[in-house]
């Protein structure tokens, strides 16, 4: 009895673990490819947080207006191969975010780039490439 009951409960298990995986990792679900979006604006946090992390940072809109973003980006341990840490930005610093923008409009985006800009608007660290010291 034991061993017929064993075989349907470990696929229904199985079954139940991966939707959570599944959707955790459906880009699509929340961003949408077709809306690329390339942001200027000044750091205001970072979320070093599992299973990914988040990029804050304010945009100063034409009309003055200050809208607070949010950038998704990998997780922590892919950050930190590509020569991130949690205090490599400091608030205030201008950054560069390209990505592609949140399905509901909100002020979020899954960030496919991030690049710190210095005084004379040269790239200095992306996602691919380490910051120099």
């Amino acid at each position: 009895m034991k061993a017929k009951l064993a075989a349907p409960v470990l696929l229904l298990s199985l079954v139940v673990a991966a939707v959570p995986a599944v959707a955790h990792h459906a880009f699509a679900a929340e961003f949408d490819s077709t809306k690329p979006v390339l942001l200027k604006g000044k750091f205001t946090k970072m979320d070093w947080i599992n299973p990914h992390s988040w990029v804050y940072f304010d945009v100063t809109y034409p009309d003055g207006k200050v809208v607070n973003w949010g950038a998704e980006t990998p997780p922590p341990n892919g950050l930190y191969r590509n020569g991130w840490r949690k205090d490599t930005l400091k608030p205030g610093e201008e950054i560069e975010v390209q990505g592609f923008a949140a399905k509901d409009g909100a002020p979020r985006m899954w960030a496919s780039r991030v690049t710190w800009v210095n005084a004379g608007g040269q790239q200095v660290f992306g996602l691919n490439q380490r910051r120099p010291e």
